[in-house]
């Protein structure tokens, strides 16, 4: 969440913020007229309860005898205040809650403010391509969707997974099961030789988690929550990653934190009814490689140009062929100052499609959380990233689709080898 103090010392900046956006600029009103109530209400009550005291006191040293006056008079302003201070220490409580609750609080529902090297836009129309690596593949043969690929090799079984869980799934066997396997190895693998620390976190989490790293109360219906357990199903590792040193404060020799882990996601793709409807780029439940970094705030932009380096590093050694996108105001995420997107090539569609994303969150996310550092004499809250590095599910349908040779068999990128125990080929050429 935002700092109040931004918001009151320049909420033009804030307003604006929002409205490009294509948020609602009067939230920041709604919550300076909170703020402004509630500062005078703290005032009020604070002087009162100075003056009760200090009325009490002086029932003490009349009943003592160590003053004169009327004990009872004195006593009953006192139970006056009293009923004074009940009625407003009630009005505070109510104020704090709409602003301050982490369910339905007023600052918990403003997002980050976008960095200003972020073009302004109202849809993804507008985000900008930075750069493009590699040649779409030339096919002399036709391109195949990733699913028919799968199908017809026996990798994929379609039928299966909505026979066993519904729409959404996918039941990936024999090679298909795994060249996924072997494409978390080889991620988790390459991560590391780059600095990360591998965690294998709770594929559940509670809501002080989901709150603190953004994704409570704002996407709530896009959340598996189990019935009678106050746990939900995480939609990315980013969710347990960013909450390990929540509530802590951590020596400034603690940072940078670089961590990576490979998890199931679970998310229920509210809202997305009609699209992607085949095959494994909208699913309920993927595998993704995570990565997250706790950063001291001045690092935060270069480690963002590092963390998509780091995932561009799993593409080109993949060899396939993506280009990367700075996100424009309005198609940032809720909780993101910068985002670039990965998009990788599937030649069946003709286009780019995203399988990584790479923010900073700058303070937004530890501010929610509480995670601090050390920095001298001073207490600050250290910049967050996270990124994908990168989504599974859809690393392997664009092998597939990219890997397609004219006998209707699927090479295997020679980085996969050695974790495919050698097969350099999937599937059996078409019968002639």
């Amino acid at each position: 969440m935002l700092d109040i103090k931004l918001i009151r010392q320049e909420p033009d900046t804030v307003r604006t913020a929002l409205r490009h956006r294509g948020d609602d600029p009067a939230k920041v009103d709604r919550l300076l007229d909170l703020d402004t109530a509630f500062r005078t209400l703290q005032a009020r009550i604070d002087t009162l309860r100075q003056e009760r005291n200090t009325k009490s006191k002086a029932i003490g040293a009349i009943r003592t005898g160590k003053a004169e006056g009327d004990a009872e008079a004195l006593q009953a302003e006192v139970r006056t205040l009293g009923d004074i201070l009940t009625n407003l220490e009630a009005e505070l409580a109510a104020n704090q809650h709409a602003r301050l609750d982490p369910a339905e609080g007023l600052l918990y529902q403003i997002p980050n403010l976008p960095d200003a090297t972020v073009p302004v836009g109202q849809t993804e129309d507008d985000n900008v391509e930075v750069r493009r690596w590699g040649t779409p593949p030339a096919f002399a043969h036709a391109a195949e969707p990733h699913e028919e690929i799968g199908e017809r090799l026996g990798l994929l079984a379609t039928e299966e997974a909505a026979r066993l869980a519904g729409s959404r799934f996918v039941l990936l066997k024999g090679q298909g099961a795994r060249l996924e396997r072997a494409l978390l190895n080889f991620m988790l693998d390459l991560h590391l030789a780059h600095g990360y620390t591998e965690v294998l976190p709770p594929t559940l989490a509670n809501a002080d988690t989901l709150t603190a790293n953004g994704n409570l109360p704002k996407f709530h219906d896009q959340l598996f929550q189990i019935t009678d357990w106050p746990l939900f199903l995480i939609p990315t590792a980013e969710v347990p990653l960013t909450n390990m040193h929540r509530g802590q404060i951590l020596d400034a020799g603690q940072l940078p934190v670089h961590l990576t882990a490979g998890t199931s996601c679970f998310r229920s793709e509210a809202g997305a009814a009609g699209r992607d409807t085949k095959g494994m780029i909208r699913v309920h439940e993927f595998r993704k490689v995570e990565l997250v970094k706790l950063v001291a705030p001045e690092q935060g932009l270069e480690a963002l140009e590092g963390m998509v380096a780091d995932a561009e590093r799993v593409l080109r050694t993949l060899g396939l062929p993506y280009r990367v996108v700075q996100l424009c105001t309005a198609d940032l995420g809720f909780n993101s100052a910068i985002t670039y997107d990965l998009e990788v090539w599937f030649p069946s569609q003709g286009k780019y499609r995203e399988i990584s994303s790479c923010s900073l969150c700058t303070d937004f996310q530890t501010r929610r959380g509480q995670t601090r550092y050390r920095d001298g004499e001073a207490i600050r809250h250290p910049h967050s990233l996270n990124g994908s590095g990168v989504a599974v599910g859809r690393c392997l349908a664009a092998i597939l689709e990219n890997g397609l040779q004219a006998d209707g068999t699927v090479r295997v990128p020679e980085a996969l080898v050695p974790y495919m125990g050698g097969i350099p080929v999937l599937g059996r050429p078409r019968a002639v």
